[in-house]
């Protein structure tokens, strides 16, 4: 047990599936360089097949590497070296993000729950689309710290299949606003900073 996770190591691509298959995993941790096969092609039948979060963690930390992991669906990706208390906190992130870690968020009025996806205030149902969900996704895993617009942009532009920019983006936080703060022209949950982007009162 590690930081309350019960972790299972494989030796290869093949013993990575049979295990796969033998039992439910929440989360896999791969390395790219593996010694029956490559991580490219292991994430890409564990996305496809599976349907669970995969973080590459591997010596590869260039930027061909690194898209390429992204591009087949990876969840994050750690370069070699890599400081394990970042690492749990990825970890941790990617469950939120994904819906398997049963969290419960409370913003004031706000009740989020990750697992069920959705969202409350004052005990009422927040209809929040997928955009405005995953928006206020990224500022919960990143609550206390300022968030830059690109780094939300990335955050939840493919949350619809479609391009995100900047002026929906400023639609969607203000939609957002509208649903969870008491006052949003004078907002106390998603606080603008100025010259600098968006922070989540922790």
């Amino acid at each position: 047990m590690s930081e309350g996770f019960t972790v299972k190591s494989a030796a290869g691509q093949e013993e990575a599936l049979e295990m796969l298959d033998a039992e439910r995993f929440e989360l896999v941790l791969l390395d790219i360089s593996l010694p029956d096969g490559n991580g490219f092609s292991l994430c890409s039948a564990i996305k496809t097949d599976y349907k669970i979060p995969v973080i590459f963690l591997t010596a590869s930390g260039d930027e061909y590497s690194t898209v390429t992991g992204f591009n087949l669906g990876a969840d994050d990706y750690v370069a070699k070296p890599f400081r394990p208390r970042e690492l749990i906190s990825r970890i941790k992130n990617v469950l939120r993000l994904t819906g398997n870690a049963g969290t419960t968020v409370r913003l004031g009025d706000v009740l989020v729950d990750t697992v069920k996806g959705s969202a409350s205030k004052n005990g009422k149902d927040l209809y929040l689309s997928a955009l405005e969900y995953r928006l206020l996704l990224a500022f919960i895993n990143s609550r206390g710290r300022v968030l830059t617009r690109n780094q939300l942009l990335e955050a939840i532009w493919d949350a619809a299949g479609e391009y995100v920019n900047d002026n929906t983006l400023t639609v969607y936080i203000k939609r957002l606003r509208e649903k969870i703060e008491d006052d949003p022209q004078n907002p106390e949950i998603i606080i603008t900073v100025r010259g600098m982007g968006y922070r989540l009162e922790p």
